[in-house]
């Protein structure tokens, strides 16, 4: 009879050990990396992503487009050397959506701003929409990586 007393104590203690939560620690976290990255516990951070569409305007002269999208790609340059633009790129459709920015700034209105700021906005040639992003803090690396694999300037 008393076996059977303990034997709600038994199960009870045997649920309450197996629904024990324990989260899995990755062994190869480097913090000193997470912290210059910005990342969070799950090695991730917030970003603003512009996707930038074909706008209403439309350039015949290819002179004056070739100008445009020149400046365009300086512009982008410039971004990226203030380390505000951490990726950017065309789509390579030819659907209305061209490319795509990714920024490291606070806000949806400084990506706003920086964006306003691209000649081929301006111009109209390019119109933005503008969404929060929440992916890896590794995406911070790119343009580190990528100067090391580029043997010329887009912008030149």
């Amino acid at each position: 009879m008393k076996n059977s007393n303990l034997m709600p104590v038994i199960i009870a203690l045997v649920l309450s050990v197996v629904s024990v939560k324990t989260t899995a620690q990755n062994n190869g976290y480097d913090s000193t990396l997470a912290k210059r990255l910005g990342a969070d516990q799950y090695g991730m951070k917030k970003y603003v992503t512009v996707f930038l569409y074909r706008g209403d305007v439309k350039i015949e002269d290819e002179s004056k487009r070739s100008e445009i999208q020149k400046a365009h790609l300086k512009n982008i340059t410039k971004l990226a050397e203030e380390k505000k633009l951490i990726l950017a790129g065309p789509f390579l459709d030819d659907s209305d959506m061209r490319g795509i920015f990714i920024f490291d700034v606070e806000s949806l209105d400084e990506a706003r701003r920086l964006t306003e700021s691209d000649p081929a906005v301006k111009a109209g040639v390019l119109k933005m929409e503008i969404k929060s992003w929440y992916g890896s803090a590794a995406v911070m690396m790119i343009p580190e990586i990528h100067s090391k694999l580029s043997r010329l300037n887009i912008a030149d």
